[in-house]
C-alpha cells in the first residue's frame, strides 16, 4: 500500500490540480471585486463563502484523485438514481429564488441538484458506452436508452426552470455518444430530428425564455427588459479596453448596472477590470485545462477512463463557451455559470470533484 501511495504522489497530475486552483483563485478575485463596497465590515460574506468553497472543493478534488475512478462503473446507475431523486425533491421542497426553484436548503450549503446531475449524466453515459460500438457505430435503437436517461433529468431541470443546465445535459450526452462512436447516418437523422422538434419545443419554454432567445438578436429592441443583461455586459466588456480599468474600478459593477455579476456575468466583471489582456490569461487557463483533459482522455488506460475524461472536459468546454457567448452577446442568455470562477458552492465543489476524477484517470495509468 505504501508503494502504491508513493506512486500516486509521484504521478499525481499537478497540472490539472494547479490549473483548477488558479481558476478558483480568479473566481475569488472576481467575486471580491464584484462585491467591493457592499459590506461596511470588511469582506462581503459572498467572498468568505467562496473561499470556504475553494477549501472544501480542493479537499474533495484531492480525495477524488485518490479514488479509483473505475469503481464508478459499478455505481453509475445508483449515482444517476440519486441525482434524479434530488431533482424530484427540489421540485416539491426546494428553495425558490428569483422565480426559480433549484436549491435544497441544507443550512450551510444550498445544494443545487442540477450540478450533481451533470456529473451523474456523464458517469451513467460512460457506463453505457464503455463497450466498443458495433461496426458502423451506434444506431438509433442503441442510443434509445441514453436518450431516455438524459430526457428524465433534463425534463426535471426544465421544470425548475433552468434552460441552460438542461441544454448542458443534452450537449454532454451528444458529445459522449459522438466521441463513443455514433453512426454517421444516425447522426444526420438526429440533427434533422432536432430541427423538426425545435418549433414544438419552443411552445414549452417559459415566456421570459422565449423573449430572451428573440431579444439576443437585437437587444436594443428591449433595452430595459430582456435586452438589459446583454447590453450592460457588452458595455462592461468593451469599456475594459486592452488593459482594463484596474482592480475595483469597474463602473458597471460598482454602480450595479451589471446584473448577476457574481454568477452568470462574472466574465464581464473580470473583463472590465482586467481588459483584453486579462481575458486572454483566463481563456488560456481554460484552454490549457481542456487540452490537458484531452491528452488524459487520449492516454487513459481503458475506454471507460477515456470517455469519462471526455465527459469532464465536456462540462468545462460547453459551460465556458455558452457563458462567454452570453456575456458577449453571441448567444442568448440561458443562465450558465463560468466553471470554477462564478460564485456558488454546489457548482464549485462539483467541478473540483470532476477535476479530481480527471487526475485519478491519469494517475492510474501508472498503477495497474
Amino acid at each position: 500500500m505504501a508503494a502504491i501511495d508513493r506512486r500516486i504522489i509521484y504521478h499525481f497530475d499537478w497540472t490539472v490540480f494547479f490549473l483548477a486552483l488558479a481558476l478558483g483563485g480568479i473566481g475569488v478575485l472576481s467575486v471580491f471585486t464584484a462585491t467591493w463596497g457592499n459590506s461596511r465590515h470588511g469582506l462581503d460574506p459572498l467572498v468568505m463563502r467562496q473561499i470556504m468553497w475553494i477549501g472544501i472543493g480542493g479537499t474533495i478534488m484531492a480525495a477524488a484523485a485518490l479514488f479509483d475512478y473505475r469503481s464508478l462503473s459499478t455505481y453509475a446507475y445508483v449515482i444517476y438514481a440519486i441525482a434524479v431523486v434530488l431533482l424530484i425533491v427540489v421540485k416539491f421542497a426546494g428553495h425558490s429564488t428569483g422565480g426559480s426553484q433549484r436549491w435544497i436548503n441544507l443550512g450551510v450549503l444550498k445544494l443545487e441538484p442540477s450540478e450533481v446531475a451533470k456529473l451523474a449524466i456523464v458517469i451513467v453515459m460512460v457506463r453505457y458506452l464503455r463497450e466498443e460500438p458495433p461496426r458502423g457505430g451506434w444506431n438509433l435503437q442503441q442510443i434509445a436508452l441514453p436518450a431516455i436517461l438524459v430526457g428524465v433529468p433534463a425534463a426535471l431541470v426544465l421544470k425548475q426552470p433552468d434552460l441552460g443546465t438542461a441544454l448542458i445535459l443534452i450537449l454532454l450526452t451528444g458529445t459522449l455518444i459522438f466521441v463513443g462512436g455514433l453512426n454517421w447516418k444516425t447522426g444526420a437523422l438526429l440533427v434533422l430530428g432536432a430541427m423538426l422538434v425545435a418549433p414544438v419545443a419552443w411552445h414549452y419554454l417559459k415566456p421570459y425564455q422565449r423573449q430572451r432567445l428573440v431579444t439576443f438578436l437585437n437587444p436594443e429592441s428591449d433595452p430595459l427588459g430582456s435586452g438589459y443583461h446583454i447590453i450592460q455586459s457588452e458595455i462592461a466588456i468593451g469599456s475594459g479596453g486592452a488593459w482594463g480599468k484596474g482592480l475595483f474600478k469597474g463602473t458597471q459593477a460598482r454602480l450595479n448596472f451589471l446584473p448577476e455579476q457574481t454568477t452568470d456575468f462574472v466574465f464581464a466583471v473580470f473583463a472590465e477590470e482586467f481588459g483584453f489582456a486579462g481575458t486572454i490569461v483566463l481563456l488560456s487557463l481554460y484552454t490549457a485545462l481542456i487540452a490537458r483533459g484531452a491528452w488524459i482522455a487520449r492516454h487513459a488506460r481503458d475506454r471507460f477512463g477515456s470517455l469519462l475524461a471526455v465527459g469532464v472536459i465536456g462540462i468545462i468546454f460547453w459551460q465556458v463557451a455558452i457563458n462567454i457567448g452570453m456575456a458577449t452577446g453571441m448567444l442568448p442568455v440561458v443562465g450558465i455559470t463560468l466553471p470554477l470562477v462564478s460564485y456558488g458552492g454546489s457548482s464549485l465543489i462539483a467541478m473540483m470533484a470532476a477535476m479530481g476524477l480527471l487526475i485519478s484517470i491519469n494517475t492510474r495509468r501508472y498503477l495497474f
